[in-house]
């Protein structure tokens, strides 16, 4: 689900950076759709789902490796997962705001 929503995302992304070629008007027009209230949910729920994407993908390396494979491992590394990526979604919004 992460990565279809990354996917999606970078859409958006390159529609920004598209709009910067195509001029100013074209470029004020798409920054305030991503400066408003949906914008913003958009672009939060990107980060949040690219934390998550990477905590979850060095959990696998892990698990490549022959790592936390055990039961009660596999559980607490999904919840230590679960935890990096909203303190890291969190504090990198805490950055973009301020």
């Amino acid at each position: 689900m992460t990565g279809v929503a990354l996917s999606a995302g970078v859409l958006v992304l390159l529609a920004w950076i598209i709009s910067a070629a195509l001029g100013e008007a074209t470029y004020n027009c798409v920054l305030g759709l991503l400066s408003g209230p949906l914008g913003i949910l958009v672009l939060f729920s990107f980060s949040a789902s690219f934390f998550y994407h990477f905590a979850n993908g060095i959990r696998h390396l892990g698990w490549d490796i022959g790592c936390g494979l055990g039961k009660e491992t596999a559980r607490l590394s999904g919840w230590f997962v679960l935890g990096a990526s909203i303190g890291c979604t969190l504090l990198f919004w805490l950055g973009v705001m301020s």
